[in-house]
Formats: C-alpha cells, structure tokens, sequence
C-alpha cells in the first residue's frame, strides 16, 4: 500500500489527523511523516495533485493542510484554489489545533495564513537586501518547532523572520 500523501512506496505509519473525529489517521511514509512536523520541501507534495482527491476524508485533511503551509508555491496555491471540501471537513481541515506560542511583537497570537507588518528595518543575511520597516508579508506559515520564527516572502524571497520584529496586521 503506497502513502496516502505522497504516494511513495515505503514503510508506512499511522499518522493522527488532530481537530477531527477520534482515532482518524491515514497510512504515512516516513519521509512525509519528518515534513508535517518540520519544513516541508515543496517538491516532495507535488504527490498531493492526485492524492488530495482521495474518498478518505482524514488524506482530505492533510492535503489541504499541507497545501495551506506551501502557499509560496504557485502549484500549491493553484491545488489549494481547485480542491472542494464538503463543509464538515473543511471545517476539520481548518481546525488546526493551534496552541501557538507564535505571538507578534504586542504578544497577538500568530496563526498559518496571517499578514503582518515589519516593525524595524532587516538586513536578510544572503539575499543582499533589507526588508524594510512597514513591508506588509501576507499569508505566513508558522515554523512549527520555533514558536520565535515565522516564514513568509519578502521582495520574491521566502525569509524566516523573527515574530519579535512584526506585528500582526
């Protein structure tokens, strides 16, 4: 039996689908199961085209979750814009059960999808620009491991960027 989210052929694990009924999970490979819980690397969810159209709705869940955290890729976004969800589980697709410690600069909580605000110039080491104060960066994603760390796109660039220097829009 392949991934339900990749469609590799690999050992696989049963993975919780949080914010839903009890005991729903979907078969995972390993490799799927290290990016839902750190950095996903966007090729590695191109699987989800097909795969987001399963009957099961819990692989449902998890591919418009995942398509929601890659929404600095056109592909995503364009996947993300076609897939229909009957009501019940695009609620439960959305209920991502926070606990974010991800707080702006005024200690607002931070959530998947916000804009925010920078609120001091930053020098963005290796890129060779500075993201200036007042620059509005729309649809973050959280880094679930460090509640100190937003990603988003800045002048074209996906940065990490520290909550302590935005406030939430």
């Amino acid at each position: 039996m392949p991934c339900a989210l990749c469609s590799a052929d690999a050992p696989l694990t049963s993975f919780d689908v949080t914010g839903g009924p009890d005991g729903a999970s979907v078969e995972i490979c390993e490799t799927c199961e290290a990016q839902i819980n750190g950095t996903p690397e966007p090729d590695h969810w191109r699987a989800l085209a097909s795969t987001m159209w399963s009957e099961d709705p819990a692989t449902q869940v998890m591919a418009a979750r995942m398509l929601a955290r890659l929404t600095d890729q056109d592909w995503a976004r364009d996947l993300a814009d076609q897939l229909w969800l009957d009501d019940d589980t695009r609620a439960w697709a959305d209920n991502v059960p926070q606990g974010s410690d991800h707080k702006d600069s005024n200690g607002v909580p931070l959530a998947q999808g916000d804009t925010v605000v920078l609120i001091k110039d930053l020098v963005v080491k290796g890129a060779n620009f500075t993201a200036k104060r007042g620059t509005a960066v729309h649809r973050i994603s959280l880094v679930h491991d460090n509640p100190a760390h937003i990603e988003g796109r800045v002048e074209g660039q996906r940065i990490v960027i520290l909550t302590e220097f935005v406030k939430k829009r």
